[in-house]
């Protein structure tokens, strides 16, 4: 995973957290057939389900910009790339175009036409963001690049996590703390922007969701005295939003016990 705890912030907060990037630094990652992530890509590729987009909107110059970026098939990025993308129009504000296989518990049909204050108001703690809408929109689009980092913990190693496809899956009864954290798992994803280019003000925005069990992800009493203290300190708006509230006291338990 090209995820490290010691990446986490401490205490958490809901924030952009977008960090400048040169142009070579952003390349997309070849999605390997046969694996996990890419059954459960081809499987909503199969169903139809995979794209949306506004009525008149050509997504022609963002696909010719990803596959540019990747050197993948600018026909299937779905199944070229480990990234699921979006574009944001500067012009607007909004999303018209969307090709998310993978989401995590939201549903990419419901965020088509959106601007940007508006797909961040549900998030918890979002005030911050939604602040900076028209100020986060023009760094977005303004030619350069950009990554940000989110994550949380989650019971489920699905990658696919659309509310409308896949329940959530319950976290675990009747374990001890260790047993607890043992069927978790730390789910990052590597948000970026690059620029589309080609006469647009359009920006790709891409989304590579990586998975690794809670276990391995917590490879020292540091990682595991960073992962204790930013959970401590989410609030419970946070912890309703992730799903976490549940999970809070087993995993902070077990956590201790690493750290010490």
């Amino acid at each position: 995973m090209d995820f490290k705890l010691s990446q986490i912030a401490v205490p958490f907060r809901m924030q952009p957290g977008l960090r400048r990037l040169a142009d070579d630094e952003l390349q997309l990652t070849p999605l390997q057939p046969g694996s996990r992530l890419y059954q459960e890509k081809q499987a909503a590729v199969e169903s139809g389900k995979s794209r949306q987009h506004l009525a008149g909107f050509d997504p022609t110059p963002a696909l010719r910009a990803i596959a540019a970026r990747g050197h993948g098939d600018p026909t299937t990025p779905e199944l070229a790339y480990e990234e699921d993308f979006a574009v944001l129009d500067g012009e607007t504000g909004r999303l018209p175009w969307l090709c998310v296989c993978v989401p995590s518990h939201w549903a990419p049909e419901e965020k088509l036409g959106l601007d940007f204050a508006a797909l961040h108001a549900p998030v918890a703690d979002s005030a911050t963001i939604v602040a900076a809408s028209q100020h986060l929109v023009a760094l977005a689009t303004g030619g350069q690049c950009w990554e940000r980092f989110v994550w949380t913990l989650t019971p489920s190693p699905r990658y696919d996590q659309h509310p409308m496809r896949h329940s959530r899956t319950p976290w675990p009864a009747l374990l001890d703390d260790g047993g607890f954290a043992a069927a978790c798992w730390l789910r990052a994803e590597r948000q970026c922007f690059f620029p589309v280019g080609q006469g647009t003000r359009q920006s790709v925005f891409t989304i590579r969701v990586m998975l690794q069990p809670l276990v391995e992800a917590v490879a020292s009493r540091e990682d595991a005295g960073r992962l204790r203290d930013s959970l401590a300190s989410m609030s419970d708006a946070v912890l309703d939003y992730k799903g976490l509230r549940g999970a809070r006291a087993p995993l902070l338990r077990w956590l201790d016990s690493r750290a010490d």
